[in-house]
């Protein structure tokens, strides 16, 4: 069995590389994005070269708005230490419960570590905000369904 840093240390490393695998795709379709606006400028001009400028100008504005926001959240995955176990639920615990094993971190979906499911979730997230300041062998109430924290690390 792996010690509790090492399964803290390989749930951040799958979160890492989920954000940066989320950061190249976004960056691939911002430069495909300028491509295409290249392209668009040399072709003729009228009112179907102007719409399709405008369609790429906000494209290129969501692409701008998802890199901002995974640059705010590998901020915040920077900020969490897998070296350190606390008694109490915080960003950075791994949570296991009698319903699921949690990860509070950022939320980079289902996660498998040494056979064992884990979902990553933030803090901001409605069980995350449940689970924050909990410790073992609190009951906590998510959508009508109850479950008990069995272990923190």
């Amino acid at each position: 069995m792996s010690s509790p840093l090492n399964i803290k240390q390989n749930l951040y490393n799958a979160c890492f590389q989920f954000i940066e695998n989320r950061l190249l795709t976004v960056q691939k379709t911002i430069t495909e994005i300028q491509e295409s606006l290249t392209s668009e400028t040399k072709s003729s001009a009228g009112d179907k070269h102007e719409t399709g400028r405008a369609m790429l100008q906000l494209e290129r504005e969501k692409a701008g708005n998802q890199l901002a926001e995974i640059v705010k959240v590998k901020e915040a995955l920077s900020k969490i230490s897998t070296e350190k176990n606390s008694k109490t639920i915080g960003l950075g615990s791994v949570v296991y419960t009698t319903k699921a094993n949690y990860y509070l971190a950022i939320s980079a979906g289902e996660l498998t570590v040494n056979k064992d499911k884990f979902y990553a979730i933030s803090p901001n997230t409605p069980i995350g905000q449940l689970l924050m300041g909990k410790e073992v062998n609190e009951s906590i109430a998510f959508r009508s369904i109850g479950f008990v924290v069995k272990e923190v690390l």
